[in-house]
């Protein structure tokens, strides 16, 4: 039976509550959403329903029960504070999305630790910024991932512990380095999860910024109401849906959507390790009967790329519900998916530092194809004018998203970073820094972002970390990084460097400079194309002119350029 009741009829008398009385949590109780996602599945009688089922590469699966989840979530908190973690000391989970990924998120959880899940693609560079922040006291990772954490090692005094979950005894562990095996080592049955209370730091999730260095954001335990309830009215999660997250757990949608929010409703859901092709997905989706398919836009328009007629060698009778995250949905996405599909991909809207979804199509409401829909219930949002941070009460204007705060996910602060948390509200509005338009039905229609972030494939770059990357190249004397449009990814970066006397343009060097801030920073802050300039644009006062250079790639117009240098 569907969760769905009408838009109009969830937004009357609505509270949070309704959530917290579906969880048994009421104010004041401890609430540990560790605890939540695995005992609590078993205290109900889902012991022995699947909770995860994976497939990796070269036909490798595996199957977890809650029960299985409970114990070695157990297993993992048990080793964890006998290596003398302690509740609120972050553990970084840096890993494929193998099953230690999913399970461990929840024994840090049951520990009182706090999670701190990266991209397993980041570079040591990304890595080292992140966890010389968050000073990371652990760090759970793979035999294919260590050797970035061991270049960084000697200047990561906090970082205590090194786990590695497939050590196979070849080469001799080194400095800090610890093996452990969920699998092998001895279960443990019984586990007092940490007596976390609502308020109580549960994950740290970073995010670029477009100056200085990515931003923590910290989540708290509480934020399981928010998390839940959005689970079940936008994804319609029913006890006997297969669901699948295509995220990973490096970004906040892999954790708020591909662990907490399935498993706080005691569902089946379904991770495939093994990268992107059209072939693979429909397969997956086939053969695990997949109902509800939670996944991004840069993946639905791969598979658009990828043509009709493949779609046609696949069963996907099975699925019943489509949702999409991660940035815009093009219209032409959602008519796609309602042409090949039977049903349309559902836009949903929110960040990192909102922890759930904050705008979205709800199921059963008129889908306006290109439309982020309207907000969900319990969400005060609005489009603000930029100079003032008041509402417009006309319709169509574009302004700046605003939401009330409040929501039971929303981010507390950024890690040491309460300077630039304050400066995300104006005038009593959260500002997510995006900018959209409301239509006569209330409907939100996203524009653009307010700042110069890259989102590319749903994936924030910071044009500052880039930039500050390429300036370690040998050849590179100046830097500017930019979005330039792309078919699939919406955007991908671009960058425009001036080179050191001595060398000279060439495709070589174009090729040597891509991969360096490949390797040091993550595949997706790679420039797809580098343009050689002779000087960039700036202000009199040296401030280089971001905008002059996107503009340019947007074919847009340049606007008032009265400071810059030269003009």
């Amino acid at each position: 039976m569907s969760n769905i009741g009408s838009y109009e009829k969830r937004l009357e008398n609505f509270e949070w509550s309704i959530a917290e009385k579906e969880l048994d949590y009421k104010p004041g109780d401890h609430i540990n959403i560790g605890w939540y996602l695995s005992d609590r599945n078993c205290l109900m009688g889902k012991s022995d329903k699947l909770a995860l089922i994976w497939e990796g590469l070269g036909g490798a699966e595996k199957s977890y029960t809650f029960n299985d989840i409970r114990i070695y979530s157990n297993t993992i908190a048990s080793f964890l504070k006998n290596l003398g973690i302690k509740n609120e000391e972050r553990v970084c989970l840096f890993m494929d999305k193998i099953p230690e990924l999913y399970i461990g998120f929840v024994g840090i959880l049951k520990l009182g630790a706090v999670a701190q899940p990266l991209f397993s693609a980041f570079g040591d560079e990304s890595l080292f910024v992140r966890l010389d922040n968050a000073k990371t006291s652990a760090i759970i990772t793979q035999r294919k991932h260590v050797s970035k954490v061991r270049k960084i090692l000697d200047q990561l005094p906090n970082l205590k512990h090194i786990i590695i979950v497939d050590y196979d005894g070849k080469n001799p562990l080194r400095e800090r380095e610890i093996a452990f095996d969920m699998e092998q080592a001895e279960q443990v049955e019984h586990f007092e999860s940490f007596p976390t209370k609502a308020e109580s730091h549960s994950l740290l999730h970073y995010t670029s910024g477009t100056t200085g260095q990515p931003k923590g954001v910290k989540h708290v335990h509480y934020s399981l109401i928010s998390q839940y309830l959005t689970t079940k009215w936008v994804l319609d999660l029913q006890d006997d849906d297969i669901y699948w997250c295509t995220a990973d757990p490096g970004w906040v949608t892999g954790t708020s959507y591909g662990i907490i929010g399935p498993w706080s409703l005691g569902v089946t859901q379904c991770v495939m390790d093994i990268g992107f092709s059209a072939d693979a997905w429909y397969k997956f989706i086939e053969k695990r009967k997949i109902t509800m398919w939670y996944s991004a836009p840069t993946a639905i328009r791969s598979l658009m790329k990828a043509g009709n007629e493949i779609i046609k060698n696949y069963d996907l009778s099975s699925l019943r519900h489509l949702a999409s995250v991660g940035e815009p949905l093009n219209a032409e996405a959602v008519i796609w998916s309602e042409k090949v599909f039977g049903k349309a991909f559902l836009d949903t809207y929110w960040q990192t530092e909102t922890g759930s979804i904050m705008l979205t199509n709800f199921p059963g409401m008129k889908i306006k194809p290109g439309s982020m829909g309207k907000p969900f219930p319990g969400i005060t949002a609005a489009i603000l004018d930029p100079k003032t941070y008041t509402p417009y009460t006309e319709t169509g204007k574009i302004g700046l998203i605003g939401f009330k705060p409040g929501w039971p996910a929303m981010m507390r602060t950024y890690w040491n970073n309460e300077e630039t948390y304050k400066k995300k509200f104006e005038n009593g509005w959260y500002l997510p820094g995006d900018r959209a338009s409301i239509d006569n039905e209330g409907y939100f229609w996203f524009i653009g972002r307010d700042d110069d972030i890259i989102n590319t494939g749903g994936h924030l770059v910071s044009p500052f970390e880039v930039e500050s990357a390429l300036l370690e190249y040998e050849a590179v004397a100046e830097s500017a990084v930019v979005a330039k449009p792309d078919d699939v990814n919406m955007e991908v970066v671009k960058a425009f460097v001036t080179l050191k006397p001595g060398f000279t343009p060439s495709k070589d060097l174009e090729l040597n400079i891509m991969n360096f801030i490949r390797k040091k920073l993550s595949p997706l802050a790679m420039p797809q194309e580098i343009e050689y300039v002779e000087s960039l644009p700036k202000t009199r006062s040296g401030k280089i002119m971001r905008r002059v250079l996107h503009a340019k790639e947007w074919g847009e117009e340049i606007g008032d350029i009265s400071t810059l240098e030269n003009d």
